[in-house]
């Protein structure tokens, strides 16, 4: 399962759901989102004032990993 963290500005605390769905309930009905700003936030993972009165992110938790580019040769 993939878990999405909702971040608020000004809140070190994120909200975790465990889908888009579960997220787009909660963005409509405790954040008081339109549609289409809920579907921003969705398709774009942020948005900022105008659309809402404060910044909203959204990641996966877990966040990903970032790729180690470097190559590793064995001196064997």
């Amino acid at each position: 399962m993939r878990w999405l963290d909702l971040l608020t500005e000004g809140d070190p605390h994120p909200r975790r759901f465990d889908g888009p769905e579960s997220l787009r309930s909660y963005l409509l009905k405790i954040e008081r989102l339109d549609a289409e700003a809920a579907e921003q936030l969705l398709a774009k993972g942020r948005i900022d004032p105008p659309l809402h009165r404060r910044g909203l992110r959204v990641q996966p938790f877990p966040a990903e990993p970032e790729r180690d580019t470097s190559t590793h040769e064995s001196g064997a």
